[in-house]
């Protein structure tokens, strides 16, 4: 390891280019979501309608719609099968409330048919929350403790189920928004160009994804640049 470590660490640019990408995402969707929340629907539906609608229309009637409170915080519980919708969207008429209540009846959708990666993402959480959290860990007592190199690239693998559970999200995400302008589309709830305006909102959603699958990289970069390369127990 070299003097860098101790010093100047130059790869500290990839952290910053992930918080970078993190942030313009996040502010992406929000001035989008912002802008179209503003923009009432012809049908005047309210995002909890415009779900109960897609999911009847798709043959559900076993997923409950709940409100949740915070902003933007909507998402699908698929072990208890329910459909929460933020206070911004469940009792709101816009067509950006109305898209993204709609995707996440995508992954309702998603989880009746048994999508192979909803399902893979699933099965992944526990695995990618426990490397998440045992990752550094077991880096430091590779490092400082023992000198075990073996720890240190057990503790990188288990970091890139961190990565491989992001990589897995991407399909699934941009799956459940094709899903939604197809549905919002075939159901009437959304006409003409809303569905385009809808879009905007819901492509700007799927960049904070990709922005996290793309800093998640670049954080297993880093470790295998500081601590791959050393070398092996004796």
């Amino acid at each position: 390891m070299g003097p860098y470590f101790y010093y100047y660490d130059p790869t500290y640019i990839l952290v910053f280019i992930g918080v970078i990408l993190s942030l313009l995402a996040s502010a992406k969707v929000k001035s989008t979501f912002s802008k179209y929340s503003n923009v009432r629907s012809m049908s005047g539906m309210t995002g909890a309608e415009a779900a109960q609608k897609i999911l009847h229309r798709a043959g559900i009637y076993d997923v409950g719609i709940e409100r949740v409170q915070g902003h933007l915080t909507d998402h699908y519980d698929p072990r208890k099968k329910v459909l929460r919708l933020s206070d911004s969207v469940y009792g709101s008429n816009s067509i950006a409330a109305i898209g993204v209540a709609a995707h996440e009846c995508g992954h309702a959708i998603q989880h009746q048919e048994a999508y192979a990666p909803l399902s893979i993402r699933s099965a992944l959480v526990p695995v990618a929350n426990f490397g998440a959290a045992i990752s550094w860990p077991l880096i430091l007592i590779g490092l400082f403790l023992t000198g075990s190199q073996t720890l240190i690239n057990i503790g990188i693998a288990l970091f890139s189920t961190a990565v491989l559970f992001q990589l897995v999200t991407l399909p699934v995400e941009f799956n459940a928004s094709k899903r939604a302008i197809q549905r919002l589309g075939d159901t009437g709830i959304l006409y003409g160009d809303e569905l385009s305006k809808t879009k905007k909102v819901l492509n700007a959603a799927a960049l904070t994804y990709v922005a996290a699958a793309a800093a998640t990289i670049l954080q297993l970069l880093r470790l295998i640049i500081l601590f791959g390369g050393r070398r092996s127990d004796d």
